[in-house]
């Protein structure tokens, strides 16, 4: 798998964090600890890469202030740097319903990338990161885990809902359902602090 080792994905945090302070920071550390959880319970996953690949995958939000942008900014920095899967999983992470219409915050990059991204999209099929990346993306906020729920209302309070909105939901609960047969338990009994970030 192309992706950095643990040592140099916080350094690349870190230096996002300098370009681009803010809440993703946490997030994207709680779900990199969440990806990494999940994984260590499942048969074929490796929970370094798992970590790894939830540290960076919002990792496009070091060129600034962004919506949609951000994931094909992320997406060309770990590409420039040679690592093809972390750069995949800065794409797929936005869409556990594979259609690029589903997005609920604005397209604000350009119409160029905007196809590019709906070309690769449907040339691929999800693997069992992209989809594990994309579930843990709604169980981190900023201050901890977090019931699902909770982080879906907290993403359509600030950028909306569309048509698509209830199937990317229903997608999203599809993978929960996926990764706890595979895990044997539920996911939220593995991530420390759920209750009390949920009902804060």
């Amino acid at each position: 798998m192309k992706i950095p080792s643990i040592n140099e994905a916080k350094a690349f945090l870190e230096e996002a964090e300098k370009m681009n302070p803010g809440k993703w920071i946490s997030h994207s550390l709680y779900a990199a600890e969440a990806a990494q959880r999940i994984a260590r319970l499942h048969p074929s996953m490796d929970s370094d890469a798992a970590y790894i690949l939830g540290m960076l995958h919002d990792i496009g939000r070091r060129s600034g202030l962004a919506q949609m942008r951000h994931i094909i900014d992320g997406y060309k920095f770990m590409s420039e740097k040679g690592y093809t899967d972390a750069a995949r999983i800065c794409l797929t992470h936005s869409f556990p319903y594979k259609e690029t219409d589903a997005a609920a915050a604005k397209w604000d990059c350009s119409q160029e990338d905007r196809l590019f991204i709906d070309s690769y999209l449907s040339e691929i099929e999800y693997n069992s990161y992209d989809k594990l990346i994309q579930l843990c993306d709604y169980l981190a906020l900023p201050t901890g885990f977090c019931l699902i729920e909770k982080r879906m209302i907290d993403v359509a309070m600030r950028y909306g809902t569309n048509g698509y909105s209830t199937l990317k939901w229903k997608a999203v609960f599809d993978i929960k359902d996926e990764f706890e047969k595979e895990v044997n338990c539920s996911i939220y009994s593995i991530l420390p602090g759920v209750i009390e970030t949920t009902f804060e």
